[in-house]
């Protein structure tokens, strides 16, 4: 097991002054065992996460190409931890067959297309899901297992060389608590190794699969020029949005 040293304290949901523990051969960073989240998560979505809407917004953008493009545009795609349902929505209105799952949220915007244990998935997705999770690797084995996918789609803000101290990055979030694990570009690796995956990685997006893809491509499709190829996506593919409403609309009348 690696060794992990203490490299700092900083205050915790403004009362709880927590120690930050970093693997020395990967840089996982961690707080300790995390005894206040049930505090954190009186509410499931932070009251204080006001970029909720634009960063779904912005995913679904990078997402529509990298799907189309490079994995399977007539693929059927999960959202783990897919809160109020939001990106589930705006995925099916550009034309995937997504699926919802959230244990710790209730299903507001993707009712009707939660998750089929039964079914079988190209790929999950879990945006900004990681930072929240004490065992990262058990995490995406046990989703990718369950889902039999053979991809996850995923985004956490990295850091590089030793971890910034807590008053310098946004990311670790001390007054909402929800935040406890933190990645280097080499703590992925680490995890694609463990897991016998290909990690591509772009920014704050990243993705681990058996596939073997272009990782120039795959830059290309989340970068800058992603909301390009998102707009040809969506003229190429058909909403489900009409769709979706005569299927939640027989529904109700069965």
């Amino acid at each position: 097991m690696a060794s992990r040293e203490p490299v700092f304290q900083a205050l915790i949901l403004n009362r709880y002054n927590v120690t930050y523990f970093v693997c020395n051969t990967c840089g996982l960073l961690q707080t300790e065992p995390p005894y206040w989240l049930d505090e954190a998560y009186s509410e499931a979505i932070a009251v204080c996460d006001t970029g909720l809407v634009s960063r779904n917004v912005s995913i679904s953008r990078k997402l529509a190409p990298l799907l189309y493009f490079l994995l399977d545009k007539e693929g059927r795609y999960l959202d783990v931890a897919g809160g109020y349902g939001m990106l589930t929505r705006l995925m099916r209105d550009i034309g995937f067959d997504f699926y919802w799952t959230d244990p710790y949220c209730t299903n507001i915007l993707a009712k009707g297309f939660e998750h089929n244990p039964d079914d079988s998935f190209s790929a999950i997705t879990a945006f900004e899901v990681l930072e929240h999770v004490q065992d990262p690797v058990s995490f995406i084995e046990k989703n990718m297992e369950m889902t039999d996918a053979s991809t996850i789609i995923f985004s956490t803000d990295l850091y590089e060389g030793s971890p910034p101290a807590p008053e310098d990055w946004w990311y670790y979030a001390l007054p909402s608590g929800q935040h406890i694990s933190f990645y280097r570009k080499s703590t992925l690796e680490a995890v694609a190794g463990k897991l016998s995956l290909n990690l591509y990685s772009a920014g704050n997006f990243h993705m681990l699969t058996r596939k073997t893809i272009n990782a120039l491509l795959f830059r290309l499709m989340v970068g800058r020029m992603s909301g390009v190829f998102s707009a040809y996506v969506s003229r190429a593919l058909d909403s489900k949005t009409f769709l979706d409403h005569q299927k939640l609309l027989g529904q109700q009348k069965s």
